[in-house]
Parts: C-alpha cells; structure tokens; sequence
C-alpha cells in the first residue's frame, strides 16, 4: 500500500482540567522534517515526542501543534518580579539625573517590561503529563496516518494507469519489430539494385549485413529490463513500505531504457511509442513526489 505524504490528524485528552488537543499536518519533502509547538512548562518532552513521530512518519515536513487549554481556575497565577520592578526603577532614576530631569517611570511602562511580571506555574509531574499527552500524540499521527493512506490509495491507482499504459506500448513496440527487421531488408537490397554494380555481392553477404543491422537495431534486451522494472514497481507499491524514493530511482532506470530504445530503432511509429512512454513516465514521476 502506499502512503501520501499529505493529511492532517488531531488528537484529544483531558489533563487536570485542562484540554490538551494535539494537531499535526504534513507536506511533501525529501526527508522527515517534524517541527514541534509546545507549551512552554512542557518543554522538557520535546526529544521523547520527537521519537514518538518518528515511530509513524518517515518522510514528509511535519508541524505538531499541542495545545493546552486551561478549565476554568487552572490559569497560572500572575507575579510581581518586586526585585527585578525596582532594578527598573533604580535605573531609570539614574539615567534621569545623568541627563538633568526630573522624570520617573510611569506604572504602564514598567509593567511592559520583561521580568516584572510572571506566570507562575504550579510544579508538575512531568512523567504524568507525557503519558497523557502521548496518547493524544499516538491518536493524531493514526488519524494522520488514515488520511494519508486513503490519499495514498488514490496515488497507487493513477500510478498503476501510467504504468499499465507505459506496458502496453512496450508490448506494441514489440508487436513492430519483426516487421521492421523485414523492411529493413527491403531497404538493404533496393539500395543495392539503385548501385546498378555488378557487384557479385552473395546472398551471405547480404544476410551477413542484415544481420549485423538487426543486432544494432535489437531492443530486446531494453524490452525485458522496461517489463522488469515495471514489475519491480508494482511489487514495491504493495509491500507497505515507504517506497516514495526508491520509485524516484527506478524511474531514472525507466527513463534510460526508453531513452536507448528511442536511440537504436529508427521508425516513426516506434518514435510516436516513445514520446509516449516519456510523456506518462513525466506524469509517473510527478506522482511519486507525493508518495512517503
């Protein structure tokens, strides 16, 4: 099955009266990119959460948010810092006399300034608070997970139609082949009637030729190795894994067989199956950009 690398999940708990609401979006990116809001006073799970995400993601820019929302008398009491306020004020009342005036710092200024007020926030068990709090984690990455995977799901069938379509013209490139050894063939001893020589040329000679011509002209070998990776794709989309870059590589390997088919048969209905098979492969990578 393959996985999308973008969707959206959320997660819920109570703890001590507060809602704790945990949710998580993810992007397309080459690598695991997880970036991580947290309340200030839980600051010390950040590493422990960050390994959580790891457990369910590995690719994709991630951004957890966890929210807490405090029920009604959980607020954090508010503090007078007195020792840092008259720091403030001592100051103040020297820079006042260094330049000659008679100012003072007004209430409104003072309070503005860091340190003169604080939360203060009641000690907590943190071991508590990341069980709670993991929960709400693990429930928001499923769900992320289920969005991604039904996203995945819709990727995997559009991805199949490129590639059954990418078969199918390998199949009438093939289906063209004999017929061009032939045509070949006629071109080869037109040409040496036009000559009008007597070149005692053998019919050896001439079936030596031709068959140096058709191996020059043989595409056989870029035909399996084509059926080969595309085979090899499909497996990879079924076996659950991450499989996102491992399809961009195989892809180069797609484009350089259809790029040496191109090159050895020199035919305009063979040209026509190549363009093709580029254009869907163009739209098979495309794809894969948004596959974890």
């Amino acid at each position: 099955m393959v996985r999308s690398m973008t969707g959206f999940g959320k997660g819920v708990c109570e703890y001590q009266g507060s809602t704790v609401t945990v949710e998580i979006s993810s992007v397309n990116h080459r690598f695991l990119d997880a970036g991580l809001r947290i309340p200030h006073e839980w600051s010390a799970l950040e590493s422990v959460l960050r390994e959580i995400a790891k457990d369910y993601l590995s690719r994709g820019k991630v951004n957890i948010s966890i929210i807490r929302k405090r029920g009604t008398g959980q607020e954090a009491a508010l503090k007078l810092n007195q020792d840092v306020a008259r720091q403030y004020l001592d100051a103040s009342s020297d820079l006042a006399q260094l330049m000659g005036r008679d100012e003072s710092l007004s209430i409104d200024t003072l309070a503005q300034f860091p340190g003169v007020f604080t939360m203060e926030e009641d000690a907590e068990d943190l071991d508590k608070v990341r069980e709670v709090v993991e929960g709400a984690l693990r429930e928001g990455l499923e769900n992320l997970n289920a969005m991604r995977l039904a996203e995945g799901e819709k990727l995997a069938a559009d991805l199949t139609l490129r590639m059954d379509e990418i078969e199918r013209t390998v199949g009438e490139v093939e289906q063209r082949l004999p017929e061009l050894r032939e045509l070949y063939a006629a071109k080869l001893r037109t040409r040496i009637d036009e000559l009008n020589v007597d070149t005692n040329i053998s019919e050896d000679r001439i079936a030596l030729e031709l068959a140096v011509l058709a191996e020059k002209g043989d595409v056989t070998e870029e035909i399996v190795r084509l059926r080969s990776h595309l085979e090899h794709a499909n497996e990879m989309m079924e076996s659950g894994d991450a499989v996102g870059r491992k399809l961009n590589f195989l892809v180069q390997e797609l484009q350089r067989e259809i790029n040496t088919l191109g090159s050895k048969v020199r035919d305009t209905d063979v040209v026509r199956n190549v363009l093709h098979m580029k254009s869907e492969l163009e739209k098979f990578r495309e794809q894969i950009q948004n596959i974890e």
